[in-house]
């Protein structure tokens, strides 16, 4: 057996010992130490990661919940930081729920990673604070920023509020890391998330433009009712550096 087939079989066996045979030659207790040690691991860093969805199980259900990631998901990234990733990355696509899981655990896990992913997402070095005027400067979504929106009020969950049906309007946040690398969260509405989403998705767009598009999603509005209201929230979020513009030179 080649070093790679044993490397295999004992991985094989870390993660599902009951079916996985270990690599011949290796001592039992040695064994369960291993299984122990890497398991012990992975719900560490899950745990630290999502400490709201974990108060929502007991520690049974919970430690089935990694079990399952543990045992059903191979993860891309050889990283520990992005264990937590991985892992949302599993309840999205390869988990089925069970009885003892929250409808909102999905979005939930997600708002709690978002900390994360924010506090280590590389800087656009090309990036700067807007100190001109909004209407001659292209604007652009920070890289270090998230706008988001869910069907649940996140933020509100915990183990004395857990609700079970969404809520009647979408919960809308943004997400953003400041000038001393603080991770913030920031409740925000329909016109500032839809103002974010046009600019992150046409970046160095101006202001005439985005204006332009906001009204071709909100007719209702004419332009000059949106141009005075997207400067003021687009003002406010520059200052928090979560609209920016680049360094042309």
């Amino acid at each position: 057996m080649s070093f790679q087939d044993i490397q295999n079989t004992f991985m094989a066996h870390i993660r599902q010992s009951a079916s996985q045979p270990a690599p011949k030659g290796i001592e039992e207790r040695r064994m369960a130490i291993y299984r122990d040690l890497f398991f012990n691991n992975i719900e560490g860093f899950i745990t630290s990661g999502f400490p709201v969805l974990r108060t929502l199980y007991s520690n049974d259900d919970w430690n089935i919940l990694v079990r399952r990631f543990f045992v059903e998901h191979d993860c891309v990234s050889p990283y520990f930081l992005d264990i937590a990733g991985e892992f949302v990355n599993y309840l999205s696509h390869g988990y089925v729920k069970t009885a003892t899981d929250p409808v909102f655990m999905i979005e939930l896990a997600h708002y709690e990673w978002v900390e994360l992913d924010v506090s280590i997402c590389q800087q656009d070095d090309n990036e700067i604070l807007i100190n001109t005027a909004l209407a001659v400067t292209p604007l652009y979504f920070s890289q270090t920023a998230r706008n988001l929106s869910y069907q649940f009020a996140v933020q509100q969950i915990s183990v004395d509020h857990q609700p079970v049906t969404p809520s009647s309007q979408p919960n809308y946040f943004v997400v953003y890391r400041d000038f001393d690398d603080e991770v913030h969260f920031l409740t925000t509405n329909p016109m500032t998330a839809l103002l974010l989403s046009l600019i992150e998705a046409s970046p160095a767009i101006s202001f005439d433009q985005l204006c332009h598009q906001v009204i071709q999603h909100a007719p209702q509005f004419s332009y000059e009712q949106v141009s005075i209201g997207a400067e003021q929230t687009l003002q406010a979020m520059a200052n928090k550096g979560v609209i920016v513009t680049k360094n042309q030179a």
